[in-house]
């Protein structure tokens, strides 16, 4: 079977929004390639134990490849990617030099190219991301594994954006804490509040394929048992009341549920908020507090912010 590689040239504030694009068009094998990961790979203190080869990667922005079947409907799965792309211009994301190129691949190809990004990952202090195909030893007895195929659905968790929503939870969430996970992706915020401690979580994403690779994911860790994923728009018709509600979406998103987190939050609870490019700072901030919230946090890593709120 003959695969194409689209490669779409950007920036890192579009990453979330144009991976969610690519997937909504069924495309497979998402890869991030951003120059930033040869620094911070260096700096983490969590060790990331990986080797990256600077020619992998772009000069300037980042670039992001996924994989789509060779068919009939291919010319217009492309233009309806670039249509959705260019819109994202009326929400204010920067969308950078929006290069667009194509490749053709092989199967074999393409079913090995992509995972030599992804080797295990130590992205908090207790918490290490690991590709299933992979094998890897704990060096601690406190040390929590997720499992993850990131072939299934948005990368292997490793964005900035999902490491300060991880150490935000690592931080905050409780034993037995009810969890919302809003805009849950791969399931791997889900998974991960359900390895720190949380009782029931419940993980609602809008996208179907974010939907089955939530329940894909956690089959994979075994966690049926405490985690619920459904279909739906953000928290329409929500009716839970939740420890933590986390979400990692775009600003522009966070802010027009807020009344509804609050609503769906125990007096006292946590909104842990990420997804925040750094322009967008204070606009999340300003509507939270607008709300009624404290901001108990602001932490930032690269250009990303995340933001934990109380309700008081």
């Amino acid at each position: 079977m003959k695969w194409s590689e689209i490669s779409i040239q950007t920036t890192n504030e579009a990453i979330e929004a144009i991976s969610n694009i690519l997937h909504e068009t069924g495309a497979s094998g998402l890869v991030i390639e951003d120059p930033q990961d040869l620094i911070t790979a260096k700096e983490s203190p969590f060790g990331e134990i990986y080797e990256l080869d600077p020619n992998d990667y772009p000069e300037e922005g980042v670039r992001i490849k996924a994989y789509l079947p060779v068919n009939s409907f291919l010319g217009e799965t492309i233009e309806e990617i670039k249509q959705a792309i260019n819109n994202l211009l009326i929400y204010d994301i920067d969308i950078g030099a929006n290069e667009v190129m194509l490749s053709e691949v092989n199967e074999e190809e393409w079913a090995t190219a992509w995972k030599k990004y992804y080797t295990p990952v130590k992205i908090s202090k207790k918490i290490t991301i690991k590709p299933t195909w992979e094998d890897y030893t704990p060096v601690s007895s406190d040390e929590i594994i997720i499992e993850l195929d990131p072939g299934m659905a948005f990368g292997t968790g490793t964005h900035p954006t999902t490491v300060l929503s991880i150490q935000a939870l690592e931080q905050y969430l409780k034993n037995n804490d009810m969890v919302i996970d809003v805009g849950s992706g791969s399931g791997v915020l889900s998974i991960a509040s359900a390895l720190l401690g949380a009782k029931e979580v419940f993980a609602y994403d809008l996208d179907d394929v974010a939907v089955k690779s939530t329940k894909e994911n956690v089959k994979l860790n075994h966690l049926e048992n405490q985690i619920t994923a459904k279909q739906n728009n953000l928290l329409d018709h929500v009716n839970v009341k939740a420890d933590i509600i986390v979400s990692n979406i775009l600003a522009e998103i966070i802010v027009r549920f807020i009344g509804d987190a609050w609503e769906n939050l125990k007096d006292g609870g946590l909104f842990i908020t990420s997804g925040i490019i750094q322009n967008k700072k204070q606009l999340v901030k300003d509507k939270l507090m607008e709300q009624g919230f404290e901001i108990v946090a602001i932490n930032e890593m690269e250009d990303w912010i995340s933001i934990v709120a109380k309700k008081v």
